[in-house]
């Protein structure tokens, strides 16, 4: 072997035991290693070159076998868990960022907790994500409740319902007619099922079963719809006679009407009320409004 060929494979087990070295150090320490520790003059690898620390550093980063966190003001090289091939190739800052918006879930994270969680000016950021979601490793969805604010997420997770708004969304838009629709299922459903009383498990069961959501419901979900007919005096909740037993629903025994004498009155939306009294051109005796109403 010539001698170039040595040295280069020399090379190559110097930099695969610098690697190592620092792999042996994050494991030894998993709550996270400073930077310090790592290319510090006074750490526990200080003893090995510096140049041939970075290198091997980045090296474990863009393999994905280091991550970089930040703690506090601190950033920290932890071991990776073991990740696809999706990320190698990437730089130490795309790989920081990719990381933040990792831990975040399917809650997402706002451009400016990115900037702070990285230490890393807006531009970098904006240019990281740009990268990112060129690559398909995360996308950018909007809050129901910030339509304003861009969050981002890992490019395969679903947003959670706090994000979305849950089934009674579409489009970040209030789906009304679907929940009116959701609404006199429900009230048949009760209507039609008097003995024994139906109750919130076979409602939500029979909703999911007929497709009638784009999403699966939940119980709490169908539980919101069952109070907007207890509060419109439609239906009413049954209380269980037995512990353990689930609450029950049956229709209103004294339904509330649409409208009553007292709601009906018209003097409230009339627009000269001020200017009516008794004996005058517009008083009680002369509206045609007020007549109607006692006729009622």
């Amino acid at each position: 072997m010539s001698a170039a060929g040595s040295s280069a494979t020399s090379k190559v087990t110097g930099d695969a035991q610098v690697e190592a070295a620092i792999l042996k150090l994050c494991a030894q320490n998993p709550e996270g290693v400073g930077n310090d520790m790592v290319t510090g003059p006074t750490g526990p690898l200080a003893h090995i070159d510096l140049a041939a620390r970075v290198t091997a550093l980045n090296n474990l980063l863009r393999s994905s076998k280091v991550a970089l966190f930040k703690q506090g003001t601190q950033l920290l090289y932890k071991a990776a868990q073991p990740q696809d091939n999706r990320t190698k190739g990437l730089s130490a800052e795309e790989l920081l960022v990719y990381q933040v918006i990792k831990q975040a879930g399917n809650t997402g994270v706002w451009t400016r907790d990115l900037k702070v969680r990285t230490n890393l000016a807006q531009p970098q950021v904006t240019k990281m994500l740009k990268a990112l979601e060129g690559k398909s490793l995360i996308k950018s969805v909007k809050n129901v409740n910030n339509p304003s604010r861009k969050l981002y997420m890992l490019f395969e997770l679903e947003p959670s319902r706090e994000i979305t708004g849950g089934a009674w969304y579409t489009d970040q838009q209030l789906d009304r007619e679907f929940i009116e629709v959701l609404r006199e299922t429900c009230f048949k459903l009760v209507e039609r099922q008097e003995s024994p009383h139906i109750c919130l498990t076979d409602i939500t069961h029979f909703i999911n079963s007929k497709g009638l959501a784009r999403v699966e419901l939940r119980e709490e979900d169908i539980l919101t719809i069952m109070e907007t007919l207890i509060a419109d005096g439609r239906i009413e909740s049954i209380e269980p006679a037995d512990e353990g037993e689930p609450e029950r629903y049956r229709t209103a025994v004294l339904a509330v009407p649409h409208s009553t004498p007292f709601t009906a009155i018209p003097c409230g939306v009339c627009p000269v009320m001020d200017q009516c009294c008794e004996g005058s051109q517009i008083s009680p005796q002369t509206c045609v409004y007020y007549q109607t109403w006692l006729d009622f």
